[in-house]
This record gives C-alpha cells, sequence and structure tokens, in this order.
C-alpha cells in the first residue's frame, strides 16, 4: 500500500499496490499496521455501502460532532466519484480548507477521513457504489453537516446540477468568526 499525504493535516489517500499474474491481481486495501505506523485509526466497527443511482448525485457535506466524531475510509467500488474532504477543526491551519480526488473501481484509491473533516461525493457515473468504513457508530444526535456549494469554502463540483436530498441542499451558511 501507498500512503500519499493530502494538503489537509492527518488526511490521506490510500493506494493498494496490486501484485498481478497470469489469473489476475491481489492487493491488500487495509493493513492495521502499516495504519498505525502513520498514527491512523486502523479499528473499524461499521461498514457502509452507497450506491447511487445517476451521475450527478450528490451526498454531504457529513460529519459527526465529539464525543462522536468519525474517522472513515472511502472507497469505489463500481463506477466513479468524486470525493471531498472539508477541515471544520477550529485549530488546524487548514481550517475550511477542501481537497478532493477521484476515487473509481479502476484506480482503487481510498480517501482516509480524519475526525473533524466533513465529507462529501459525487456520482460521476451511473450506479456508483461507495463503501465507508467507520471508527464509531453512527449517532443520529451527533450528525451534523454543512452546504455542499458554501460559498465559504468555494468546493467545485464537476456536475453543475446535483441530485441531492432536502436536507444537505439546506444546511445553513457557514461563518467563521474573525478572531479577535
Amino acid at each position: 500500500m501507498q500512503f500519499l499525504e493530502t494538503p489537509l493535516a492527518g488526511a490521506w489517500l490510500v493506494e493498494p499496490t496490486p501484485a498481478e499474474d497470469q489469473r489476475g491481481w491481489f492487493a491488500r486495501i487495509r493493513c492495521e499496521e502499516e495504519f498505525a505506523r502513520r498514527g491512523l485509526e486502523s479499528r473499524f466497527v461499521q461498514t457502509s455501502l452507497s450506491f447511487n443511482r445517476c451521475r450527478g448525485v450528490l451526498r454531504g457535506m457529513h460529519f459527526q460532532v465529539a464525543p462522536r466524531e468519525e474517522v472513515k475510509l472511502v472507497r469505489c467500488l463500481r463506477g466513479a466519484v468524486h470525493d471531498v474532504i472539508l477541515d471544520l477543526r477550529p485549530d488546524s491551519p487548514t481550517f475550511t480548507k477542501h481537497f478532493s480526488a477521484v476515487l473509481s473501481h479502476e484506480n482503487r484509491r481510498a480517501m482516509y477521513v480524519p475526525r473533524g473533516v466533513a465529507h462529501g461525493f459525487q456520482a460521476l457515473e451511473d450506479a456508483s457504489e461507495v463503501l465507508y468504513e467507520i471508527a464509531g457508530a453512527y449517532s443520529p444526535d451527533h450528525a451534523r453537516g454543512v452546504r455542499w456549494d458554501d460559498p465559504a469554502f468555494g468546493i467545485a463540483w464537476p456536475v453543475p446540477e446535483p441530485i441531492l436530498l432536502e436536507r444537505d441542499r439546506d444546511y445553513p451558511d457557514f461563518f467563521r468568526s474573525a478572531p479577535g
């Protein structure tokens, strides 16, 4: 496995290193020792699957607040998605900055999303499937989100008219209070 550092502290792209032969290929996609060596969460207690019927489906930007913050390892099993992470950690030097990458069944990349970082994606192909490994159980009382098109973040989405839930469309503007 290769760990590619992103501009957001603690967030990584994880690429498998396939061993190929005449049968196909084999690759590790997660290794507790390799994650722990980098100080990353390596115990995932929940696995979820998202099926996205149409190109343009947008899910996000979601996170959970303390004490139920989540760490996620997100991978696209079928199709392709424009995956976005957004730093909402007030003490982080990259607070309100985002990073995006294409995750697909072809590139086999995964996005490691640390605590305090919101996550979302937009399907780039019909019938895209996204697998989430999550370190912590979902808690509706701690679930939050920020609007996908909030000008405070300037996230560029590839499909201009997304298909999304009213909840994701209607999150309020995010206001960052000025120091002092």
